[in-house]
């Protein structure tokens, strides 16, 4: 039998968060989720418990998905390293194909039936029916491309149907018509900027912007944009890190409301980071 202290102590959450859920509704929150959480499985399933949750209280939620680790995994069984430089993956004509079909045919349809578990209508939505793309020409990493248009009408159409899109971050090429590999921190800052996001939320198995890699108690809880250059220089900010971080400030210049980095192994991070005034994480802001 429940003591009715712990039931009144739940009643006490949901009380609190009502104000939020009130403020929040109807508003878009685009999640992106890297490819490393998403190999916590324990981590995962509270992160759809939390997006199952925003989608049912009236939130908008988007999801444009990483597949890092899952790729580099069917690039080793294919007998070839992966390769990066400057924190973007090296993509030649078969490590493209093998890009696409762990995105599309494994990460992907993951995601959207773990949510259907929950209750939450999902959908996929490949990246190449929204996102125009270039190639990146310098460093030359082959069909890696960044982001030059977007076209949201499907997305805004499943967000109006109630229906949450699950988002691939692959583009093709506005003046060649090839697929290209989008690094999912732009693809998703792109995205963002042009739904003009109420928040933009990049989880992953760190817990932020740390000042040493390797001491969580080094977080910084706010990154102002002038300050980034600065932590560029002295290699706070590399690697993977490099491509979030600018990828954030580009969609707080562009509009986006507020931008979060949120350690997806802490256990209901996205519902801390929306309804709590304190937040989680590494906030930018202007």
């Amino acid at each position: 039998m429940v003591r009715i202290d712990t039931a009144q102590a739940k009643a006490a959450v949901l009380t609190e968060a009502l104000p939020y859920i009130q403020d929040f509704r109807g508003s878009v929150v685009l999640i992106k989720l890297g490819g490393s959480v998403m190999e916590i499985e324990e981590s995962l399933d509270s992160i759809m418990d939390d997006v199952a949750f925003l989608n049912a209280v009236g939130i908008k939620v988007v999801i444009v998905h990483g597949g890092g680790k899952a790729i580099s995994k069917a690039i080793k069984a294919s007998g070839h390293e992966p390769r990066f430089v400057e924190g973007l993956r090296v993509t030649d004509e078969e490590t493209m194909e093998i890009v696409r079909k762990t995105l599309n045919n494994i990460v992907n349809p993951d995601i959207v039936r773990r949510l259907g578990d929950r209750g939450a209508n999902a959908k996929p939505l490949h990246g190449n029916w929204l996102f125009g793309a270039r190639k990146i020409e310098k460093p030359d990493r082959g069909y890696v491309g960044e982001v030059i248009d977007v076209t949201a009408r499907a997305v805004v159409e499943m967000l109006d149907a109630h229906i949450i899109p699950v988002v691939t971050p692959l583009g093709t090429g506005r003046s060649d018509g090839h697929l290209y590999n989008i690094n999912a921190d732009y693809a998703a800052a792109a995205l963002a900027r042009t739904l003009r996001a109420r928040k933009f939320v990049l989880v992953s198995d760190v817990p932020g912007l740390l000042k040493d890699p390797e001491d969580p108690t080094t977080l910084l809880s706010t990154l102002h944009l002038a300050d980034v250059e600065v932590l560029k220089a002295d290699g706070t900010i590399s690697g993977g890190m490099l491509p979030k971080i600018e990828s954030c400030c580009d969609a707080i210049r562009e509009g986006v409301r507020k931008v979060h980095l949120v350690d997806g192994r802490m256990a209901h991070s996205l519902l801390l980071e929306i309804f709590t005034r304190e937040g989680v994480g590494t906030e930018i802001m202007e």
